[in-house]
């Protein structure tokens, strides 16, 4: 099953030029966001783990995060929410709410962000119904497809009309793919243990291409006691001077070793970091600020 599904979602490509079915293409490397749904972690009950572990994901493949939402089980924020992913270009990952219990509304809000019938994905009701079948005769019981608690499961399958699957290696129930007016959108549950190997499966299957293409470097240098609206001026002409270069700042007031200072960087391409660090050396030079270490991210 997995390497049908694997077969099928290679398939679908990605953007906004070239449209195959429901999808489209592109070439370029997309950007990616998260949405992270749930009141538990509005609330505090629970504490997020699938940003930082998306962060990761990203890294490992030689990409990065561009955005990032928290919301609570509120149907109209949610839908707002992804109606936005949907409508803007690029790739985001949902977590959380694709259950069947009355707090889970992803899947009901995804679909009316797309203006589509939720249906019974044929692939989905296969695997819920071999879940439920294991689960009987791992306990010794009869499996009773038609009982009611069985038939409720059968939801956790209902999508908006022409999604795709995402593969669950931990207990086959499925998470889902929707391509919007220019977004693409992946759900995938908010059990940690389940969306992380889904969402790593999502990467690997789907852009494999895009991985490690953009090499991207940070340089920057620790300014002592210096004020961030002082140097402003300084950032600006940088990003002004090279194209593609961004120019950051991340001031400390109680730092152990600095004691009050700036981390003032840039990163782009090698060549952009190469080209623009020695200036914004020059131009701290002529402020009289007073510098520290420097420091080199890739």
């Amino acid at each position: 099953m997995l390497g049908i599904m694997a077969t099928v979602c290679e398939d679908l490509l990605f953007g906004c030029t070239v449209s195959i079915g429901c999808m489209t293409t592109v070439s370029a490397t997309p950007s990616f966001g998260i949405i992270i749904i749930g009141d538990e972690i509005l609330s505090g009950k629970r504490q997020d783990k699938h940003l930082a572990k998306f962060i990761e994901l990203l890294a490992e493949r030689g990409l990065s995060l561009s955005h990032a939402d928290y919301v609570g089980d509120d149907p109209d924020r949610i839908t707002a929410t992804l109606k936005r992913a949907f409508d803007h270009v690029g790739v985001v990952f949902s977590c959380g709410g694709i259950g069947a219990t009355p707090d889970d509304h992803t899947r009901q809000c995804a679909a009316k962000a797309l203006g589509r019938e939720l249906l019974l994905h044929p692939e989905a009701e296969a695997l819920i119904r071999e879940r439920t079948r294991d689960v009987a005769l791992e306990n010794g019981l009869p499996y009773e497809p038609d009982r009611p608690d069985n038939l409720h499961r059968l939801n956790m399958g209902r999508f908006p009309a022409g999604a795709s699957i995402i593969p669950n290696p931990y207990n086959k129930i499925a998470g889902f793919t929707c391509q919007g007016a220019q977004g693409l959108v992946h759900f995938v549950p908010g059990f940690p243990v389940m969306a992380w190997p889904m969402m790593a499966w999502v990467l690997d299957t789907l852009y494999a291409e895009h991985f490690h293409t953009q090499a991207h470097t940070e340089k920057s240098v620790i300014v002592m006691g210096s004020m961030e609206a002082t140097l402003t001026p300084l950032m600006e002409a940088i990003e002004a001077r090279f194209s593609g270069v961004k120019v950051f700042s991340l001031p400390s007031v109680d730092h152990p070793e600095f004691g009050r200072h700036i981390e003032l960087g840039v990163k782009g391409s090698p060549e952009q970091v190469q080209a623009s660090f020695p200036e914004l050396i020059s131009g701290l030079h002529e402020f009289g600020a007073k510098l520290g270490p420097e420091m080199v991210r890739s």
